[in-house]
Order: structure tokens, then C-alpha cells, then sequence
């Protein structure tokens, strides 16, 4: 079970290490980086979202993970957004029945974890 703990750690050594690559690039560099973070393209991930420390929701099978951005400012938008599919019984497995629907996560109200499936 992921706790509270085990995810403030693993956004701990996420933000330490993007912060060790900026830290030697040139800014094109840093926003290549910055963009490369908030979107990802894979093709096995999984995004779980947590109420406190218990697992709510899960979406499977994601290919692609987007920031938002404006449309007039072209700045990024503070949600992220793709297509999985909804794993309904939380196990890890896109059973029949269970359909790829999109989704928003926001960068304020959510705790979520992604992750590329071990799978």
C-alpha cells in the first residue's frame, strides 16, 4: 500500500533530481526539460489518485499525459490531462467492460501518483 510518507518522498527525490539537471543546463535546455516533465508520452502508464492514503481511483493503459495549456497566453494551465482506461476493481488489469475514458487531474486538489506500468 502507498502511504502518505512513501509519496512526499518519492515528490521529495523527483523535484531533487529535476533541480540536479537544471542546475548544468543553458534555459533552452531547462525549458526543454520543463516540457518534457509535464508531458509524457509512453505507453503503459498509470495515474492513481489517493483520498488521504486510500487508493480511489486508477486509470490504466495511458499513452499520453498533457499539461494544459491557454489558448490565448499558450502558458501551461495548473491540470493535466489524457486517455486510460477506468480500472473500475482496482487491479491493475483493463477487464471486460472497463472503458478508455478521458480525464483531468488538477495540480491543486489531487494526490495523485504516475507511473509507468511494471507490467
Amino acid at each position: 500500500m502507498v502511504t502518505t510518507k512513501m509519496i512526499a518522498a518519492r515528490a521529495v527525490l523527483t523535484g531533487a533530481s529535476v533541480l540536479f539537471l537544471l542546475m548544468g543546463c543553458t534555459q533552452e535546455q531547462q525549458n526543454k526539460i520543463s516540457r518534457d516533465i509535464q508531458n509524457w508520452t509512453g505507453t503503459n502508464g498509470v495515474l492513481e489518485i489517493y483520498a488521504g492514503d486510500k487508493l480511489v481511483r486508477r486509470f490504466i493503459k495511458i499513452d499520453k499525459l498533457s499539461t494544459a495549456m491557454g489558448t490565448e497566453d499558450n502558458k501551461p494551465r495548473p491540470y493535466r490531462y489524457g486517455y486510460g482506461v477506468l480500472d473500475e476493481n482496482l487491479n491493475m488489469v483493463a477487464d471486460p467492460g472497463e472503458k478508455k475514458v478521458y480525464f483531468e487531474i488538477s495540480d491543486y486538489a489531487s494526490n495523485y501518483v504516475f507511473f509507468e506500468s511494471p507490467r
